[in-house]
């Protein structure tokens, strides 16, 4: 009989090839998809020249999504998406996204149904993690290991010990999923997840469709975690049945799996939460935060440009108009949220607030262009990092939040809660 195990190390041991694994075992695991973008991948695409094998292990099994520096800023962005797009052609890649199909790749993936439940994926992007709400391994990795993944399609991997985060409860009036995954940063540090596998289980969580869910695993990296891991419930199998490309596999922790912590937390205990610079660790509750004044607004990328974000936003902003001192980018993260977003009335709702709207990028929240910060200045953003110098000057300021608390202190001008606007 295999050792019990967790959720994670089933995938592993599976597509090892073996009956069982357990933490800080060094596997050889097959792949399913190997990402890469326009900033990564260009570093991989020389390594994997560097490799002489000339084609790649499977061009059905490859993603590449220009979506850091699209539509490209600059003479060197323009260079750095060509050598992807010559790249991708000449390797007959099936799952490269060219402008007007593209979207931010964390979100675009799942939204196309190229991942799935059961598998394994590596992503030169540290928030590639974001597709463990599926019921998949996921992590980010260099584009060396891209490379790597590119021309064998198999990875080494050092078995991750799981956490497991038991969230029970009913979340309070305008608590989403991007304040529990603050909350549980704030918790346990930027470190308190080193090389492991958090595993969020309870009834909050399987309450939480799969947008909410996308947003807790994008950010696992931001605790150190190596993944993040939500089972497949219906909540799942809604979202992937008639979407997904490929056969997919449930796996589930058995009930006596072994965890290196397990934490329990009551979800009415979560209040709408800020991540105060320069830490996503370093958190505060909005309703604490009062007294921060802002410059710019952005509500996007790959942590909540998704459809329900846009419907929370347009929520709080209808009948308000962005206050006079706050420039409110807003960002849905793919073509499909964007085309939803205007069909819905919700673009209507952001323009005649005073937002502006950008086509699918990452740009805002690595600082690369749509939204740039100068010095001195200070914005709250619901990306997943707010590290120095993250958007902009190494003296402004980034404040990590939900939606919800974006699109109030855009209105109020200094970090406010739906509640505080009316």
């Amino acid at each position: 009989m295999p050792r019990p195990m967790t959720i994670t190390e089933k995938i592993l041991a599976a597509h090892a090839g073996l009956d069982e694994v357990e933490p800080g075992q060094l596997i050889e695991a097959r792949l399913d998809i190997v990402l890469a973008n326009d900033v990564t991948a260009p570093i991989a695409i020389k390594e994997f020249a560097k490799m002489d094998v000339g084609s790649v292990w499977d061009p059905a099994k490859i993603a590449l999504v220009p979506d850091h520096y699209t539509p490209n800023k600059d003479i060197k962005s323009a260079e750095q998406a060509k050598m992807v797009r010559d790249f991708a052609r000449a390797q007959s890649i099936t799952h490269y996204y060219e402008i007007g199909c593209m979207g931010v790749e964390h979100a675009l993936l799942p939204e196309q149904g190229v991942v799935g439940p059961g598998d394994v994926i590596i992503g030169a992007d540290s928030h590639t993690c974001t597709y463990g709400a599926l019921g998949a391994f996921a992590t980010g990795v260099g584009s060396t290991d891209a490379a790597a993944g590119m021309a064998t399609g198999e990875a080494w991997f050092k078995v991750p010990s799981s956490i497991k985060f038991v969230v029970d409860g009913e979340l309070q009036p305008w608590v989403s999923s991007k304040d529990i995954i603050l909350h549980i940063i704030g918790m346990i540090g930027v470190d308190g997840a080193l090389y492991q596998a958090m595993e969020f289980v309870g009834s909050t969580i399987s309450a939480l469709d799969m947008d909410a869910r996308m947003t807790i695993t994008n950010m696992a990296i931001e605790a150190g975690g190596k993944s993040g891991i939500i089972a497949v419930d219906d909540v799942t199998r809604a979202y992937v049945e008639g979407r997904a490309e490929r056969p997919w596999t449930e796996y589930h922790s058995d009930p006596d799996a072994e965890y290196s912590r397990v934490i329990e937390i009551d979800a009415s205990t979560i209040e709408p939460t800020v991540s105060f610079p320069h830490l996503p660790s370093n958190t505060r509750t909005a309703a604490q935060s009062r007294d921060v004044w802002v410059d710019q607004v952005v509500i996007g990328s790959c942590t909540n440009g998704r459809i329900e974000d846009m419907r929370v936003a347009a929520k709080v902003l209808e009948g308000h108009k962005v206050n006079e001192r706050v420039r409110l980018i807003i960002i849905p993260a793919t073509q499909d949220v964007y085309r939803q977003t205007m069909h819905e009335g919700l673009m209507d709702i952001f323009l005649d607030a005073g937002a502006a709207v950008s086509t699918p990028t990452c740009g805002p929240c690595l600082g690369g262009h749509m939204g740039i910060l100068a010095a001195g200045e200070r914005a709250v953003a619901t990306t997943n990092r707010n590290f120095v110098g993250r958007m902009g000057d190494p003296t402004s300021e980034v404040y990590l939040s939900s939606p919800a608390v974006a699109a109030a202190t855009a209105v109020a001008g200094h970090i406010a809660l739906p509640d505080d606007i009316g």
